[in-house]
């Protein structure tokens, strides 16, 4: 059964109408009206419902079907494949902002040891070089597909972080459990290709682009409580930010 699509163009605006009819797809997947999996009818009827030629509805579909949104199936039709998460750059977790997107989190702990710090993870968390900290690995999903693989350092003694709970809730939440204060943090933005092992985990091709995101965060008494060195498939993620005049 196909899903309905309600969309209204205003033929009076200079925004290409097959753009408007894409973006407001777009909205209805990330608000969750269009669930994964949901199939679309063909673009001879979705353009006879809303009065627009072919080309243009499917001009728009191809859009979609170009960034990751939806896919062509033969078949089956035009489904929903999943909504990209989109993260507001503030002090957040990823297991929140998923939830959030209504993208349903799962999470596969890969290791959880306590290890040596090496030199750039002992700066970053004000630890004298070779300090014990532990050391967390984890392979996220949404809607059942590997978004990002976390990695994240922490002084020891913090929480207990078994792979049971990492795996149940998100790290900033188990540490807010316990009576950390995350305050503030620095990050940073990035991109590069994947490596082999991260392509093979993540389900993209060796040297395929993926954003970066390095972040020290910091308790209310000024205390570095966690490094984490994240990368996330930017089909399925991104990131936003509110930027104002000066």
């Amino acid at each position: 059964m196909s899903s309905p699509v309600n969309v209204a163009v205003d033929r009076r605006s200079p925004v290409p109408l097959y753009f408007q009819v894409a973006q407001q797809i777009e909205a209805m997947i990330d608000r969750g009206e269009l669930l994964p999996g949901a199939r679309l009818e063909n673009e001879v009827v979705l353009a006879d419902q809303m009065g627009l030629s072919r080309p243009t509805m499917r001009q728009a579909i191809q859009y979609l079907v170009d960034k990751g949104l939806l896919v062509r199936k033969r078949g089956v039709g035009t489904q929903v494949v999943h909504g990209q998460v989109k993260r507001n750059v503030e002090l957040s977790s990823l297991h929140d902002d998923l939830l959030r997107a209504n993208q349903y989190p799962t999470t596969k702990v890969i290791s959880a040891t306590v290890v040596p710090a090496t030199d750039d993870i002992a700066v970053a968390l004000h630890q004298p070089p070779g300090a014990e900290v532990v050391r967390l690995e984890r392979l996220r999903y949404a809607n059942d597909q590997p978004l990002a693989i976390l990695q994240n350092w922490l002084p020891t003694g913090l929480a207990d972080l078994t792979p049971e709970r990492l795996e149940r809730q998100g790290l900033y939440a188990l540490l807010r459990a316990v009576g950390v204060t995350l305050r503030v943090a620095s990050q940073r933005i990035g991109a590069r290709a994947a490596t082999g092992r991260e392509a093979t985990l993540l389900t993209e091709r060796r040297g395929a682009p993926l954003l970066t995101m390095v972040r020290t965060t910091y308790d209310d008494s000024g205390r570095a409580v966690e490094y984490g060195s994240h990368v996330y498939r930017p089909a399925l993620y991104s990131f936003e930010m509110a930027l104002v005049e000066r």
